[in-house]
């Protein structure tokens, strides 16, 4: 990489020019009070140290078991919710902590898909009124009007403009998505943030809302974070994968390398549940059952999240936790024992060599 091109974060870490959004040791602690006086009592670690970095022009999917603390990061980045530690940057400006008039000329750049077609829509507002409420918020007068450029919003995600004056009700649940879609585009953002947006979705229309979502990437040079659970809609549209456990990442890498050489030992549980239509290659291969439950994110075990479920676990993975380190290139896992290292050498500290 050109040097040029990198430059340093505040805080030490390396920061890529061209890396559109930026998280530092992002964390997210819910508060829990109890008594008449509301006293803090503990807390819940919905997510607990991320950094990450998302490319201009990319699909990065965070990917995990449902409590992990996805849709929480997804909010983060949007700042729907505030950090309680950590920082997020925004094409090199810092967003974390920016009051709501601040952060309102920001949400022009920054968009967020839900995970409900059915409840993020207002019922009582009209296709109209809702695809076009960005343009109202933000102060914007579209060439030709508001109606006719949520007319032609309408028409660039596959529905007919002449439901201009419909509402929510009148639509499937795969048009409903259309047109939240419809609505996250209005601005033309730069990063939109996905929260498992067909997981709601009959399986017949996942594949239409998701061929949707990457002709628009390439027609408008979107930036993807893609929330999600269903690994094989993931390895469809990513161009890197994060794995995320009980509110920290375990592994993240290129889509191809972490689907063909998974490291982390929960990454490759994961991966034997996908299943597989060849049923020669399904009988090859061993399904991995995890034992036991997730533990609370009230109060997490200490060390590696992941021992008390893990086959490889040992002291080490009790008493310390592991670092998010490059075990290859752009291949980062949290693990002292990761899998598919046959050619590696890891020392103590997590580096490979």
């Amino acid at each position: 990489m050109n040097e040029d091109a990198v430059t340093s974060s505040p805080t030490g870490t390396a920061v890529d020019r061209d890396d559109l959004l930026v998280a530092e040791d992002l964390q997210m602690h819910f508060p829990i009070r109890r008594g008449l006086l509301r006293r803090k009592v503990g807390a819940v670690q919905a997510v607990d140290g991320l950094t990450f970095s998302v490319k201009r022009g990319e699909t990065l999917s965070i990917v995990g078991e449902s409590g992990c603390g996805k849709t929480t990061t997804g909010r983060l980045l949007t700042r729907l919710l505030e950090p309680t530690g950590g920082k997020v940057t925004l094409e090199g400006r810092d967003i974390t902590h920016l009051s709501m008039s601040d952060m309102r000329p920001m949400r022009r750049d920054i968009q967020m898909i839900f995970q409900d077609p059915y409840s993020s829509l207002n019922p009582r507002h009209t296709v109209g009124t809702i695809v076009g409420a960005p343009y109202r918020l933000q102060k914007v007068d579209p060439p030709g009007g508001v109606k006719k450029a949520v007319q032609e919003l309408l028409e660039l995600v596959g529905l007919n403009p002449e439901h201009y004056n419909r509402y929510p009700h009148e639509f499937s649940g795969g048009q409903r998505q259309r047109i939240g879609i419809a609505r996250t585009l209005a601005l033309r953002p730069k990063l939109i943030v996905a929260d498992e947006p067909v997981s709601a979705l009959d399986v017949s229309i996942q594949a239409q809302v998701v061929n949707l979502l990457e002709d628009l990437q390439n027609e408008f040079d979107l930036t993807y974070v893609m929330i999600a659970h269903d690994l094989s809609v993931v390895r469809h549209v990513s161009d890197r994968v994060a794995v995320m456990y009980l509110g920290q990442i375990m592994e993240i890498a290129d889509r191809t390398a972490l689907y063909e050489r998974p490291m982390h030992p929960y990454t490759v549980a994961l991966l034997s549940a996908v299943p597989i239509p060849d049923t020669n290659r399904k009988n090859n291969r061993e399904r991995i059952r995890l034992q036991g439950d997730v533990p609370s994110p009230i109060n997490p075990p200490s060390g590696c999240r992941f021992h008390t479920r893990c086959w490889k676990a040992q002291e080490i993975c009790k008493t310390v936790q592991p670092p998010l380190a490059e075990l290859a290139p752009g291949h980062r896992a949290a693990c002292h024992f990761p899998e598919n290292t046959d050619k590696l050498t890891i020392d103590p500290t997590g580096v490979a060599s």
